[in-house]
C-alpha cells in the first residue's frame, strides 16, 4: 500500500539497487513487474472491502451472500497473498540459480538488534493469541450477530478468522526465524492484519462513534474487546514502531553505521523522532561540530549517485537513468533528463499531493458540523460531535505528516538533484576547449586561465574576439555563478508539483466544497477568480522578463568582483582598486534598481492576488444572500473561511513559486546552456569516444599535414584567425629531447597544445592525421607554472605513490632542496593559492617537478627555464634533463634559451609567427660538445650541496599551514551582524521607518482579525431576525470596505518596506566590497579568492532576497501571534492559559530546535566554498589535469567535497521537518482542545465558536510559521555574520589628510633604503635583513640572484607595510605617505602580469585618462608592433578584445601589453619583475633599447632579471642572496673584483665575451 510515509521515498531506492551481474537489467525489469503485480492485487483486495460497505451486506443476510460475508473478506486477501508470495518464492529459487556465485555480494550486512527481534517476537505472540480467541469464538457456537442459529455459511465464515490467524502466525514466524525470507513475510503479514483491523474498524469501532448503531460483534463479549486491542497492537502498533532493517544499496560496500534515517520506525519516520539524538547532542555543545552529524546515507553519496545519473562503466547503462548526454541521456532538455532520472520520487510525490489535498478538508469539515451541531442541536444528526472534534485535530495533523513527508522527499530529491548537478557540470567542464573568446552569448564558456596555457593572440584573439562565438569574460565566475546561484533557483523551484497538481486540485475541490455549502454561488466566485485570473499572468509575463534582465546584471556584477578580486594585487600595485569599486558600484546600481522594478511588481501581483481571493469570497457571499435569498450563518461562514482561505493561499502560491519557477527556469535554460553551447574538445565534440583520427604508428609523435585552430569557427565568419600550419610530416624524435623555438607569439604553446588535442583539428588533406601516444602517460609542465593550493610535497606527488628515493632524487635534480631549507615547514609547507608563497623560479621548478616525478614516457616542457637564473637553469639542464630521471623520456622542450638547450637537443623545430613551421633539423646530439660539458660542470657549489639542517631535540616541526581555516561562528546571531542590516534597513532615520512599518503591519493583522469577527457579526444576524429582514447588501459593503482598507495599508508598507530592503542591499554590498579592496596583501594570500566569492555571491544574494524577505515576516507574525491570541481571549477568556502554554512549549521547542539548526546551517555555509574552490582550482589547471590524465582523482575530490556538503545539508531540511511536525501537533492538539471545550461547555453563540475556532487555526499556523521563519532570518543571518567576519578584516592604512604628499611629489626617482627589513606578516620571519642602498634619480639597476633569494619580495616592499627601517622616495619616508598616492606614482611590473577582461584600450588607460597617439606610442616602444605588421590580419590593436586575466595572449605578449602599461603612467619609479622572462631575446632587446631611449632622464629603473644580457647595461648591479645585499656597484666594477658572485654569473652565462663588452662599453661611456 502507498503512504505518504517518507521512508517510501528511501526505500525505493533501495529496492531499485540492481544486483551484480550481466542479467541485472532483465532482473530488475522481472521484479519490477511482480511488485506491480502485487500492488494490482492488493488494490483489487481493498476494493473488494469497499464493495462489502458499499453494497451493506448484513442489511441483505449472511447466508444468502456468504461470498461478500466481512468474515469471508480477510480470507480472500490471505489467498491473494498466499499466490502472490508463491510467486515471489518461485522467482527468488530462480534468480538465485541462475546468479553466478561470483556476483554474490562480498557482503550482507542487515541490522538485526534486540529491538526488531523483539518487535517480531511480540507481533508472532499476539497472532497466536489472536489464533486461540478466535478458534475459542467459532467454537463457541454462538451467532455472530445475536440472533438465531448458524447456517452452514455462517459456520464457515467464522471459521475463516482463525484459518487467517493460523496463516499470519506462520508469517510471523518465518519473519522472526528467517532472515533471507524475513521482509517479504513481514509484508504479507501487515497486508493480511490491515484487511482484518479494517472489517473490524467498520464493524465495531464506528458505531461506537453514533448515538445509534452498536458494534456487531456485542454478542462476544470480552472477547471481542481483546481481539480489538490485540488487533490493534499487531496491525498498527507494531507496524508503525518495529525498526527498518537497513539494506546497503551496494552489497559489497555497506556502511559500518547507517544513518538513523534508514533504520527509524514508521511512527519514527513520520515524526522525525529519530532526529532527536541530533537534538540532545546540540543541546550539548556551544556549536555543533561536522563530525557529530549523522552519516550521510549510503544512497545520498556522490558516488551511487553518480553511477545512477551518468556513469563511467559501460554495463551500467542498462539500468541508469542518465543525465549526461555524452554517457548516454538523451538530446533532451536538462530539465526533462531531471525529471527521467527521478521519475519515481515524483510519482510518489504525485500521490502525496492528492492525500494532502484531501486531508486538508478534514478541519473545515469538522468545524461545519460542529457550528451545525451548536446552531441544531444533537437532533440534526446521529454522529456525536467527538467525532467531528476528533476530525479537526485528526485532519491538521494528517495533513502536516503528508506534508512533511512531501517536503522531506522532495528537499532530499533536491540535494541529490543539486549533487548529480554539480557533478554534471564538473564533468562537463573537463570536457571544455578552453578557448579564450571574448564576446558573444550569455552562456558559453571563454576564457580562463588553464594551468599555464595561453591561447596566442598572433594565434587567436583579433580573430576570436570577432567571432560570434559563445562566451563571457570569465569561465571561472561564469560556473561559480552556476553552481551557486543558478543551482539555487533549480533547487528552490523543487516543489513545482505543487503548483501544476496540488493548486488544481485544491481549487477544485474548494469549490465543490463551497457548492456543498453555498449552492450553486460557489459558481459565481468560480467565474470572478477565471475572469482575473489573466491580470496576474500578465505580470507573471513581466516578470518573467524582469528576472531574465535582472540575470544578466547580476552576472555583470559577479563577474566584475570576480575579475577585481583575482586581480586585486595588480589593482593595488597601480592603486585603481577604488576606481574598480566605484565601477562594481555602478554594477550593483543597476542590479538593484532591477531588484526595486521586481519587487514593485510582486508586489503589484501579491495585492492583485489577495483581491482576487476577497472578490471571489464577496461575490459568492454576496450571491448567496443577495440573489439567492439565502442565510449566511455561522456554520457556513467559518467553514467556508478556511477554504477562501487556501483559494487565497493558491493565489499567493501561483504569484511566488511561478516568480521561483520562472527563475528556475532561467537557471536551467543556462545550465543546458552551458551543457549544449560550450565548445568541446574534438574528443568530445560528437560522443563521448575519441574522434578517429588514422595514424600510420599508434607510437609516433608527431603530424603530417594538419591544421589546428582554436575553435571550430562553425558559424562560417569570414574572419581569419590563427592556424597553426604543420605542412608534410613532421615526427619528433622518441627517447630523447625535441627542441621547439620560436619568437614570441608564433604558437610554440599551440604545438604543445595540438598534441594534447586542446586545440581543434581541421585535417588539410584526407590523410591528414596528429598523434600524441598516452599508454606510457605523458607529463605536462606549462608556462605558467600551475600549483595546487596544498603542501609542496603533494604538489610534486599529484596523486602518483610516494617513492621516497626518487623523491629525494626529483628534488636534487630540480633544485629543490636548498629553497625546502628556508621553509620552517619544509615539503609539508603550503604553497597557497596560484603559489602565492613561492617565488616564480620555484613554482617553475615544483611544476617540472611534478613532470619529472611522473613515470609519464612523454614529457612537454613549456619554456621551464624562463623563469629560473642562469645558475638554477644550467643545474636544470646538467642534473635534470641529462638526468637518469629524464634519460630513456621523450622530451618536448617549448625554450627561448637556445643557447643553453640546443647542445643537449636530438630535434629542433622552429615556428614562424604566422604559425607555420619553417625550418626543423633532425641532426642528432650523441655526445655534447667538450666546452659546453665543462661549462655545465662548473656549476656553483650551492646548489651541488645541499646543507643538513637538523632541528634540535624536542622540537616540534611547524605545520606549514598559510591558508586560514574558515571561522565558524557560535551561538545565536552576533549584536554586530544584525545591526549591520538594521541600520542599512532604516537609513538615517530608524526612528521614523520602524514605528511606520510596524504600525502598517499591526493595522493590517487588527483589521484581518476584525474581518472575520464581522462576518460572524453578519451571520449571527440570521438567528435575530427574518432572513428577509436582514440587508445583505449594507453588510456587504461594509464588508468590502474593509477589505479594500486592509488591501490599501497591507499595499503600502510593503512597498514601503521593500523600499529599505533595497537599501539595505545596496550599503551592505558597498561595505563588503569597500572592505575586501582595502584589505592587506597579506590577508589575500591566506584567503581562498573562492571564499571571497561565496561572500559577494551567494552572502549577498541572501542579504538581497531571503534574509529581508523572512525579517519581514518574523516582525510580522509576532504581531499576527500577538493579535490571534488575544482575539481568541476576548471570546474565550479561560484559553488565556492553554495559549499562553503552548506558545511557551513551541518557544522552549524551538530554542532546541534553533541552537541545532544554526549549527548546522553555519556548517553548511563553509561546506560549499571548498566545492567552487575545486571548481576554479580545477579549470586553472584543466589542461595539465588533461596531460596528465589525472581526470578520475580530481572526480573523487570533488564527490568527497560534495558528500561533505550534501551530508550537512540533509540534516539541515530534516531538522526543518522535525520542527514543523511539532509546531502541527501542538497547534491541532491547541484548537481541538479548544473545540471540545466548546462543545462540552456551550457557553456562546455559534458565530463566536465558529470566529474563535477559525482564530485558533490560523494562531497555531503563525505559531508554527513563526518558529519557520525566524529560524530562516537566524540561519540567513549567517550570511549577515559572515559578511561582517570579513567586515572586520584586517585593512591597509586608511588615507589621511596628513598623508598626501606635495602636488609636485615626486620630481625625481631618487630612492634612498635605510636598515630595511621586511616580512610577509607580523608573525612570519623576516625575508629582507637590513638592507641599506641609495639609488639616484635617473639611475638604472639591474638586481640579481639565485631564485627565491629575495628578489621579489624587495621589489614589492616599497608598496607594502609592515617593514622595518625607513624607505625615502624622492626625499620623503614612503610610511609618512598615503598608500594610494605612493602606489599612484610607482609602477611595477610582475612577472606574470594580470590583464582585464576589455579590449586593449581598457587594460593599457582603464579610466581613459589618455588619448590613442600616446597608447599606441608605447605599445610601439613596449615592442608589440615589431611582432606584426600593418599587412597582418590578426594584429593586435587598440581594439582588440582582451580576456579575462589575458588568457587569449600569450604570457610574452601579455608582458609586452603590461610594459606598455607602465609606460603610459609615466612614474618616476619604474619597477621589472622578469617582465621580459617570456619574450624572445630579439624583441627583449628592443624593449631595452627603447626603455633606455624612451623614458626620461629622471625615471629610475630597477629591474628583476635572470637574463644577464637584460642588465647589463646597468648603471648599478644589485645581487641578493637569502634576503641579504651582498653587491651593490657598477657592472664593470663587480667583474673587476676577482670573488665577485655577480662576476661568476657572467662566467658561467655561455656568453662571457658578449656580457662584458657590454659593460665595459657601458663604463667607457
Amino acid at each position: 500500500m502507498l503512504s505518504c510515509h517518507p521512508q517510501h521515498g528511501r526505500d525505493l531506492i533501495i529496492e531499485e539497487n540492481p544486483m551484480p551481474g550481466a542479467k541485472r537489467f532483465n532482473n530488475l525489469r522481472l521484479v519490477l513487474r511482480t511488485s506491480f503485480l502485487y500492488i494490482a492485487v492488493q488494490f483489487i483486495g481493498n476494493m473488494q472491502v469497499f464493495l462489502g460497505h458499499i453494497t451493506k451486506i448484513y442489511d441483505i443476510g449472511v447466508s444468502e451472500h456468504w461470498a461478500l460475508d466481512h468474515h469471508l473478506l480477510p480470507l480472500y486477501a490471505t489467498g491473494v497473498s498466499l499466490l502472490v508470495l508463491s510467486l515471489q518464492i518461485a522467482y527468488v529459487a530462480g534468480k538465485a540459480s541462475l546468479t553466478n556465485a561470483a556476483h554474490a555480494p562480498k557482503h550482507s550486512k542487515v541490522h538485526r538488534d534486540i529491538t526488531s527481534l523483539s518487535f517480531k517476537a511480540a507481533r508472532l505472540l499476539g497472532c497466536l493469541a489472536l489464533l486461540a480467541l478466535s478458534i475459542v469464538t467459532a467454537a463457541s457456537n454462538k451467532p455472530v450477530d445475536g440472533e438465531g442459529g448458524l447456517s452452514f455459511w455462517d459456520k464457515w465464515a467464522e471459521w475463516s478468522i482463525p484459518t487467517v490467524f493460523l496463516y499470519v502466525s506462520f508469517l510471523s514466524g518465518i519473519s522472526l526465524f528467517s532472515h533471507k525470507w524475513g521482509r517479504i513475510t513481514s509484508r504479507h503479514n501487515l497486508y493480511v492484519l490491515l484487511v482484518v483491523f479494517i472489517i473490524y474498524a467498520y464493524r465495531d469501532f464506528w458505531p461506537l462513534m453514533t448515538t445509534t448503531d452498536i458494534p456487531r460483534d456485542i454478542a462476544e463479549g470480552s472477547l471481542l474487546w481483546a481481539k480489538l486491542a490485540l488487533i490493534t497492537f499487531v496491525a498498527i502498533f507494531i507496524p508503525l514502531f518495529i525498526p527498518h532493517e537497513y539494506v546497503p544499496v551496494d552489497p559489497n560496500e555497506p556502511m559500518e553505521e547507517p544513518n538513523a534515517e534508514q533504520t527509524a520506525s514508521t511512527f519514527s519516520g513520520m515524526l522525525y523522532i529519530y532526529l532527536d539524538s541530533i537534538m540532545y547532542k546540540a543541546s550539548k555543545f556551544e556549536h555543533l561540530p561536522y563530525d557529530e552529524l549523522p552519516p550521510l546515507a549510503d544512497y545520498d553519496r556522490a558516488g551511487y549517485l553518480r553511477e545512477k545519473g551518468f556513469p563511467l562503466d559501460i554495463n551500467a547503462l542498462f539500468y541508469a537513468q542518465h543525465l549526461d548526454p555524452l554517457s548516454g541521456a538523451k538530446q533532451s532538455h536538462l530539465f526533462f533528463r531531471i525529471m527521467r532520472a527521478f521519475r519515481g520520487r515524483f510519482i510518489i510525490l504525485s500521490l502525496n499531493v492528492v492525500i494532502q489535498v484531501l486531508t486538508t478538508f478534514a478541519a473545515p469539515i469538522g468545524i461545519n458540523r460542529v457550528l451545525n451541531y451548536l446552531e441544531r442541536g444533537q437532533e440534526s444528526t446521529n454522529i456525536q460531535p467527538y467525532f467531528w472534534v476528533a476530525w479537526i485535530f485528526i485532519g491538521p495533523l494528517a495533513s502536516s505528516i503528508c506534508r512533511q513527508a512531501y517536503i522531506f522527499i522532495s528537499t532530499g530529491t533536491g540535494v541529490q538533484a543539486e549533487s548529480l548537478i554539480t557533478q554534471l557540470i564538473f564533468e562537463h567542464s573537463l570536457r571544455i576547449r578552453l578557448k579564450a573568446e571574448t564576446s558573444g552569448s550569455e552562456l558559453a564558456v571563454d576564457s580562463a586561465r588553464s594551468s599555464g596555457t595561453s591561447t596566442p593572440v598572433t594565434g587567436d584573439a583579433p580573430g576570436a574576439a570577432k567571432k560570434k562565438a559563445a562566451g563571457a569574460d570569465n569561465m571561472i565566475g561564469k560556473m561559480n555563478n552556476l553552481v551557486t546561484s543558478d543551482l539555487d533557483s533549480v533547487v528552490s523551484a523543487r516543489e513545482f508539483l505543487l503548483l501544476v497538481l496540488y493548486v488544481p486540485l485544491q481549487v477544485l475541490l474548494g469549490i465543490l466544497f463551497l457548492y456543498k455549502i453555498l449552492g450553486i454561488s460557489a459558481f459565481a466566485g468560480l467565474f470572478t477568480m477565471i475572469a482575473l485570473m489573466p491580470v496576474p499572468q500578465l505580470i507573471a509575463k513581466k516578470l518573467s522578463s524582469l528576472e531574465a534582465e535582472k540575470m544578466k546584471l547580476s552576472d555583470a556584477r559577479v563577474q566584475a568582483v570576480t575579475e577585481t578580486v583575482s586581480s586585486l594585487r595588480m589593482l593595488k600595485m597601480f592603486a585603481w582598486e577604488s576606481k574598480m569599486n566605484e565601477r562594481i558600484h555602478e554594477s550593483r546600481k543597476s542590479e538593484m534598481d532591477m531588484t526595486w522594478r521586481i519587487q514593485v511588481w510582486q508586489t503589484v501581483s501579491n495585492s492583485i492576488n489577495h483581491l482576487i481571493g476577497a472578490f471571489t469570497m464577496i461575490t459568492t457571499f454576496g450571491f448567496y444572500t443577495i440573489m439567492m435569498k439565502q442565510e449566511l450563518d455561522a456554520s457556513k461562514v467559518f467553514s467556508c473561511m478556511p477554504v477562501f482561505d487556501s483559494l487565497m493561499t493558491q493565489l499567493y502560491r501561483i504569484t511566488y513559486q511561478l516568480s521561483s519557477i520562472i527563475s528556475a527556469k532561467v537557471a536551467l535554460d543556462r545550465l543546458d546552456g552551458f551543457l549544449r553551447n560550450t565548445e568541446l574538445l574534438d574528443a568530445y565534440a560528437s560522443t563521448g569516444e575519441s574522434v578517429y583520427v588514422p595514424v600510420p604508428d599508434v607510437d609516433v609523435i608527431g603530424f603530417e599535414d594538419a591544421i589546428f585552430s582554436w575553435a571550430k569557427e562553425e558559424d562560417g565568419s569570414a574572419t581569419p584567425s590563427f592556424r597553426l600550419r604543420v605542412p608534410g610530416e613532421l615526427n619528433f624524435r622518441k627517447g630523447c629531447i625535441n627542441l621547439i623555438t620560436g619568437p614570441t607569439g608564433s604558437g610554440k604553446t599551440s604545438i604543445l597544445m595540438a598534441l594534447l588535442g586542446e586545440m581543434h583539428f581541421v585535417p588539410s588533406v584526407p590523410n591528414a592525421w596528429f598523434n600524441l601516444p598516452r599508454s606510457g602517460g605523458v607529463a605536462y609542465a606549462s608556462q605558467e607554472s600551475w600549483v595546487t593550493n596544498d603542501t609542496i610535497k603533494n604538489n610534486v606527488l599529484f596523486g602518483s605513490p610516494f617513492d621516497e628515493e626518487r623523491y629525494n632524487k626529483v628534488l636534487h635534480q630540480c633544485a629543490l632542496k636548498q629553497d625546502l631549507e628556508l621553509f620552517d615547514a619544509g615539503d609539508e609547507t603550503e604553497v597557497g593559492e596560484r603559489g602565492l608563497t613561492l617565488s616564480g623560479g620555484q613554482k617553475a621548478r615544483i611544476t617540472l617537478a611534478r613532470a619529472v616525478y611522473s613515470s609519464a614516457q612523454v614529457v612537454l616542457l613549456d619554456d621551464i627555464l624562463a623563469a629560473l637564473d642562469v645558475h638554477t637553469a644550467k643545474w636544470i639542464v646538467e642534473e635534470c634533463l641529462l638526468g637518469d630521471l629524464i634519460k630513456g623520456r621523450t622530451v618536448l622542450l617549448v625554450t627561448h634559451n637556445i643557447a643553453l638547450t640546443e647542445p643537449i637537443a636530438h630535434f629542433i623545430v622552429s615556428i614562424n609567427l604566422d604559425g607555420s613551421i619553417s625550418s626543423r633539423t633532425s641532426e642528432a646530439m650523441d655526445h655534447l660538445p667538450k666546452a659546453l660539458v665543462e661549462e655545465l660542470e662548473d656549476i656553483p657549489t650551492e646548489l651541488d650541496v645541499t646543507k643538513e639542517t637538523t632541528k634540535e631535540d624536542g622540537s616540534v616541526k611547524p605545520s606549514g599551514k598559510l591558508i586560514v581555516r574558515e571561522e565558524i561562528h557560535t551561538g545565536r546571531v552576533g549584536r554586530k551582524a544584525l545591526e549591520l542590516f538594521i541600520s542599512a534597513l532604516a537609513g538615517n532615520r530608524p526612528f521614523i521607518f520602524f514605528p511606520i512599518w510596524v504600525l502598517g503591519m499591526a493595522a493590517g493583522e487588527a483589521m484581518g482579525s476584525f474581518q472575520l469577527w464581522y462576518l460572524g457579526y453578519w451571520g449571527s444576524q440570521y438567528e435575530k431576525q427574518p432572513t428577509e429582514a436582514v440587508k445583505a447588501s449594507f453588510y456587504l459593503s461594509i464588508y468590502i470596505s474593509l477589505l479594500t482598507f486592509t488591501a490599501i495599508v497591507q499595499f503600502l508598507k510593503a512597498l514601503y518596506y521593500k523600499f529599505g530592503a533595497i537599501r539595505a542591499s545596496r550599503v551592505i554590498h558597498d561595505v563588503l566590497m569597500g572592505s575586501i579592496i582595502g584589505t592587506t596583501l597579506r590577508w589575500l594570500d591566506e584567503t581562498p579568492i573562492s571564499r571571497i566569492i561565496t561572500r559577494c555571491t551567494k552572502d549577498i544574494k541572501s542579504v538581497d532576497g531571503p534574509l529581508a524577505e523572512a525579517f519581514d515576516w518574523v516582525i510580522d507574525l509576532t504581531i499576527g501571534v500577538l493579535t490571534k491570541l488575544g482575539s481568541v481571549v476576548i471570546v474565550t477568556p479561560i484559553f488565556i492559559f492553554p495559549g499562553v502554554f503552548i506558545a511557551a512549549v513551541g518557544s522552549l521547542i524551538a530554542s532546541v530546535y534553533l541552537k541545532a539548526q544554526l549549527s548546522v546551517k553555519r556548517e553548511m555555509s563553509n561546506a560549499k566554498a571548498p566545492v567552487l574552490a575545486h571548481f576554479g582550482a580545477t579549470v586553472n589547471a584543466l589542461v595539465s589535469v588533461r596531460a596528465y590524465g589525472a581526470q578520475q582523482a580530481f572526480r573523487k575530490d570533488l564527490m568527497s567535497k560534495v558528500d561533505h556538503y550534501v551530508r550537512v545539508s540533509r540534516v539541515s531540511w530534516d531538522l526543518n521537518r522535525w520542527i514543523a511536525i511539532r509546531m502541527d501537533l501542538l497547534g491541532a492538539t491547541f484548537t481541538a482542545s479548544l473545540a471540545l471545550y466548546l462543545v462540552i461547555t456551550r457557553s456562546t453563540s455559534a458565530a463566536n465558536v465558529g470566529f474563535s475556532l477559525t482564530i485558533a487555526l490560523d494562531f497555531c499556523n503563525y505559531i508554527l510559521w513563526w518558529v519557520r521563519l525566524y529560524n530562516e532570518f537566524e540561519v540567513q543571518s549567517n550570511s549577515l555574520e559572515r559578511i561582517q567576519s570579513y567586515v572586520e578584516i584586517d585593512h591597509e592604512k586608511r588615507p589621511t589628510e596628513a598623508g598626501k604628499p606635495p602636488a609636485a611629489w615626486p620630481k625625481s626617482g631618487e630612492l634612498l633604503v635605510e636598515k630595511l627589513s621586511a616580512r610577509y606578516s607580523a608573525d612570519s620571519p623576516e625575508v629582507l635583513h637590513q638592507l641599506s642602498f641609495e639609488i639616484r634619480s635617473g639611475e638604472r639597476v639591474g638586481v640579481v640572484g639565485r631564485t627565491g633569494s629575495g628578489k621579489y619580495t624587495h621589489a614589492f616592499t616599497v608598496t607594502l607595510h609592515p617593514y622595518e627601517g625607513h624607505v625615502y622616495y624622492d626625499g620623503i619616508p614612503t610610511d609618512d605617505i598615503n598608500l594610494d598616492a605612493l602606489r599612484s606614482n610607482i609602477t611595477i611590473i610582475p612577472q606574470v602580469p594580470e590583464l582585464l577582461s576589455g579590449t586593449l584600450r581598457k587594460n593599457l588607460d582603464p579610466f581613459g585618462e589618455h588619448d590613442d597617439v600616446e597608447l599606441n606610442a608605447a605599445l610601439k616602444y613596449a615592442g608589440l608592433f615589431s611582432l606584426q605588421s600593418e599587412s597582418d590580419e590578426v594584429r593586435i590593436t587598440l581594439d582588440t578584445k582582451i580576456a579575462s586575466g589575458g588568457s587569449n595572449l600569450s604570457v610574452g605578449q601579455r608582458q609586452i601589453i603590461a610594459l606598455a602599461r607602465a609606460m603610459v603612467r609615466e612614474s618616476k619609479l619604474l619597477i621589472l619583475d622578469e617582465a621580459t622572462s617570456a619574450i624572445d631575446y630579439k624583441t627583449d632587446a628592443l624593449i631595452q633599447d627603447a626603455l633606455r631611449s624612451k623614458l626620461g632622464s629622471d625615471v629610475t629603473v630597477i629591474t628583476i632579471a635572470h637574463r644577464l644580457q637584460t642588465i647589463m647595461d646597468a648603471d648599478k648591479i644589485m645581487v641578493l642572496d637569502a634576503g641579504n645585499l651582498v653587491e651593490f656597484d657598477s657592472p664593470a666594477a663587480l667583474l673587476r673584483t676577482e670573488d665577485s658572485i655577480f662576476k661568476g654569473l657572467v662566467d658561467n652565462s655561455g656568453h662571457s665575451d658578449e656580457l662584458r663588452a657590454i659593460a665595459f662599453g657601458k663604463a667607457r661611456r
